[in-house]
């Protein structure tokens, strides 16, 4: 059974950062494709980056150059650097993981740049 649970979301200043973190629960997290979603209010939740089992990255386009994903096998933990926020990345960033056919999801972290 897996389960992913989402830290480090908060409130920042627009030009700010965050690093928002996702620790897996399971076995064999070397081998899961990992991804970040988030969901603004009244908006659909969208694909903001994953990073394979290989360590290849792939990014919306309206983050690329700003957010970084990466993950740690060792900590069995994938994360999200968010640089220079603007107010439109405000949304609930959610972990996401799928194996043999089932998608798991965390229980989202907020993230809200304002000034």
């Amino acid at each position: 059974q897996v389960q992913l649970v989402e830290s480090g979301g908060g409130l920042v200043q627009p030009g700010g950062s965050l690093r928002l973190s996702c620790a897996f629960s399971g076995s064999m997290f070397s081998i899961y494709d990992m991804g970040w979603y988030r969901q603004a209010p009244g908006k659909q939740r969208e694909l903001v980056a994953n990073i394979a089992s290989s360590g290849s990255t792939n990014y919306k386009d309206a983050v690329k150059g700003r957010f970084t994903i990466s993950r740690d096998n060792a900590k069995n933990t994938v994360y999200l650097q968010l640089n220079s926020l603007k107010p439109e990345d405000t949304a609930v960033y959610y972990c996401n993981t799928y194996h043999v056919g089932i998608s798991y999801w965390g229980q989202g972290t907020q993230v809200t740049v304002s000034s």
